[in-house]
């Protein structure tokens, strides 16, 4: 039995065209954006068309399949909102390849004697920090944190949700028990270089680097850039180049070769080319494989962080938004895919994931595996991320094989 890839191909590109900008060949769909429910909208219909239930929950996620919901279901799934300037395969591959394995189970008459459903997750792509689509189905949400959460530039997650008609408390009432849950399964794209470069067909994933995001601040005084001595200054930016040259020794000293620690968004206050910065608010993520690891890297950026303050003469404060721990995948799900993998005969390793994934959350609520494809060139998160149709194709693959197997094996 095989996926359809002409039929994957064609949802992959046409929910591509939601949000993707001319300009730069960016995909924009940030959580809870018009754009991403838009999107989520798309998905219901196209589920509804091909015959299968379908609804959205309090948190945003769209479920589509078969079956009560009571107990046993297998659930396969990713994401559907981007990073800005995103490519059109992150999150899109596993919730459009889910709905290629329905669509083909149904095609050739598989009885499904245990449910079967998918999910198109909200927001993980960490707009207000953590995955908070997955967070709610494995009850990991609390209300303290969904009414303080908001995005870098300040928006608040209750005003974006309510926005777009969603009451941000109803996410609470999203959460699944483990006994409805039998396994998930998720394909993605692996983000990075190594399957390319080792041309390798699939990644076994065998566990999810953990990742903190902070918003830091350095506040020093603003000034004429023309007359302000350059000893006398109290500039920001001077502050938040010297945390950048720092990364390489923290992650030398406190980290180790899977570290990741990235500062990704920056703005200078009042940002005016003859005015000495007088503020750097920028955002600072560290990722690792041992949480342990990641609490000395964190660590290490504080007293880094102060130490340039002092130096400075600046103020040094920071916000947390988001902690989440490494996650191990389950090793019975892992060797079954493994398994299946083999049975194709398709080129594989074993790996770790240095991205977040919602299988991290889900495996948490039950039995939880990750299945990668190439990236070419380790390019994600960018306009210019590509796959392979004919690797997007036996990752598809090895998700129908990976499904039918778990239903017979997994939990009996």
């Amino acid at each position: 039995m095989q996926v359809n890839c002409e039929r994957l191909k064609s949802n992959l590109i046409e929910l591509s065209k939601i949000g993707y900008n001319e300009a730069d060949g960016g995909v924009y769909r940030p959580g809870y954006s018009d754009a991403d429910m838009q999107a989520r909208g798309w998905l219901q219909d196209k589920a509804q068309a091909a015959g299968f239930e379908t609804f959205m929950d309090g948190a945003g996620n769209v479920f589509f399949g078969r079956g009560k919901r009571d107990k046993d279901v297998v659930l396969m799934g990713s994401h559907i909102d981007s990073v800005p300037a995103g490519g059109m395969f992150d999150g899109a591959l596993g919730v459009m390849a889910a709905l290629e394995v329905m669509q083909t189970l149904d095609e050739h008459n598989v009885d499904l004697a245990t449910p079967l459903w998918a999910v198109a997750t909200a927001e993980e792509e960490g707009r207000f920090g953590g995955m908070l689509g997955a967070q709610a189905i494995a009850g990991k949400l609390n209300p303290e944190w969904l009414m303080s959460a908001h995005d870098a530039d300040n928006l608040y997650l209750k005003d974006a949700m309510a926005a777009q008609e969603l009451d941000v408390m109803a996410a609470l009432e999203a959460a699944w028990q483990p006994e409805q849950l039998k396994a998930y399964l998720e394909l993605h794209i692996e983000q990075g270089p190594v399957l390319f470069q080792e041309n390798l067909q699939i990644g076994v994933v065998e566990g999810i680097s953990g990742v903190f995001k902070w918003i830091v601040h350095l506040k020093g005084k603003a000034d004429h850039a023309g007359t302000a001595p350059m000893d006398m200054r109290s500039d920001a930016f001077m502050g938040l180049a010297d945390f950048a040259h720092e990364i390489e020794r923290i992650i030398a000293e406190n980290g180790t070769d899977k570290t990741r620690i990235t500062v990704g968004k920056v703005e200078l206050k009042p940002g005016y080319p003859h005015t000495v910065p007088g503020e750097a608010v920028f955002t600072i993520v560290g990722r690792d494989m041992d949480e342990g690891v990641m609490q000395e890297v964190a660590s290490a950026c504080r007293k880094a962080l102060s130490a340039i303050a002092r130096k400075h003469r600046l103020m040094f404060e920071y916000e947390q938004t988001s902690w989440l721990a490494p996650s191990p995948c389950s090793e019975p799900l892992t060797q079954l895919i493994e398994e299946q993998v083999q049975q194709l005969g398709y080129r594989y390793t074993r790996m770790p994931s240095g991205a977040g994934h919602d299988t991290q959350f889900l495996s948490e609520l039950t039995e939880a595996g990750l299945i990668f494809i190439p990236s070419v060139n380790g390019v994600s998160h960018a306009p210019d991320e590509w796959s392979h149709w004919h690797d997007v194709e036996m990752g598809a693959n090895v998700l129908l094989h990976a499904v039918l197997a778990t239903m017979k094996d997994i939990g009996n």
